[in-house]
């Protein structure tokens, strides 16, 4: 008797310790998963974190991580495409089963916000396969007005709403939910989003540049995140950019471009960068058509563009711009 006893307890200690306070754990089974693992990239309390996770035979998987305030978790292919997102903190126990060729039948259980996203979702399933976003658009704003002391009301307008054009109508509805339903790691997320969606900006399918002294190369802007280093000289505190560049996730294509013709020092400097990326010179011409879009005014300048090739972000900040490519990327690109 006593044997069992022990058993029981031992097994009741480990349940507890899998969904320890200062972690979160989230079980996995996706069916049909490209490649043999899946990406999870969330805004830790101390930074972006971007963690492969390999799958079992039978698609599963399991993950534990640590944030103190509730965060957007994506969860994605090893191409970047997302399979599903979830809003995770400390002490939660997450369980998301599906099948990666039904991304929107991908079902979630363990705490109420996640469930509730899970069932406004099945509830609008048609607006969320509508080309037109505005049916889901409206949608959402109904259950924010309706519901302002639940989180979701913030979850919705980061993760689900499209039309921000109106950043009056954006910032009333926001306030409008209650601060305990709002969390500044949140809204901090959806801050971000707001400014990369709220601007006008182009789409780049590609870029035509040079790679070399005279080999030109057609780069594709779609399937990833990218972001784009315009400079020129003088660059000054060119190893603290780099640095800077480097804290993004390896999965955001980082390209490097000169806009001069001096490719003498251009080889120069690059030769002595920390981190191999892909350098590249806008000779002018016809070849810049693509960049004189981004509305460059000064240098650097830097773009970030999702994996459709829409840029949603364009100026001369690297802060913005660093942290306008995390939340496309953590945000999975809706």
């Amino acid at each position: 008797m006593r044997c069992v006893q022990y058993i029981v307890l031992l097994l009741w200690t480990l349940a507890l310790a899998s969904c320890s306070s200062d972690s979160f754990k989230i079980d996995g089974n996706i069916a049909h998963i490209e490649g043999d693992g899946v990406a999870i990239v969330f805004q830790g309390d101390s930074g972006i974190v971007d963690e492969w996770i390999n799958l079992d035979q039978k698609g599963r998987f399991s993950f534990k991580g640590e944030a103190a305030n509730p965060v957007v978790v994506s969860i994605m292919t090893k191409r970047g495409e997302p399979l599903v997102t979830v809003v995770a903190a400390n002490g939660d126990h997450l369980k998301v089963k599906g099948d990666a060729t039904r991304t929107m039948a991908i079902k979630v259980k363990g705490n109420d916000v996640n469930e509730d996203w899970q069932l406004f979702r099945d509830e609008h399933a048609a607006f969320y396969t509508d080309p037109n976003p505005s049916r889901l658009d409206a949608a959402i704003e109904k259950y924010v007005r309706e519901h302002p002391t639940d989180m979701l009301s913030t979850v919705l307008l980061m993760a689900d709403y499209s039309n921000y054009t109106d950043q009056g109508k954006i910032n009333k509805m926001l306030q409008g939910i209650d601060a305990q339903a709002r969390p500044a790691s949140l809204v901090k997320h959806f801050t971000g989003r707001q400014v990369a969606r709220n601007t006008h900006l182009p789409r780049l399918m590609s870029l035509k540049l040079v790679k070399g002294t005279d080999q030109f190369e057609e780069i594709s802007l779609t399937g990833h995140i990218t972001l784009i280093n315009l400079w020129a000289f003088p660059q000054e505190d060119r190893n603290a950019l780099i640095q800077q560049l480097g804290t993004l996730s390896d999965q955001v294509n980082v390209l490097d471009v000169l806009t001069e013709s001096d490719t003498l020092r251009w080889h120069q400097t690059i030769a002595s960068d920390p981190k191999h990326w892909k350098h590249y010179w806008a000779p002018g011409g016809p070849l810049e058509m693509g960049i004189q879009l981004l509305g460059i005014t000064s240098m650097p300048w830097f773009a970030v563009t999702d994996s459709t090739g829409m840029v949603t972000y364009s100026g001369p900040d690297i802060t913005t711009a660093i942290h306008s490519a995390c939340t496309t990327f953590a945000g999975g690109n809706e």
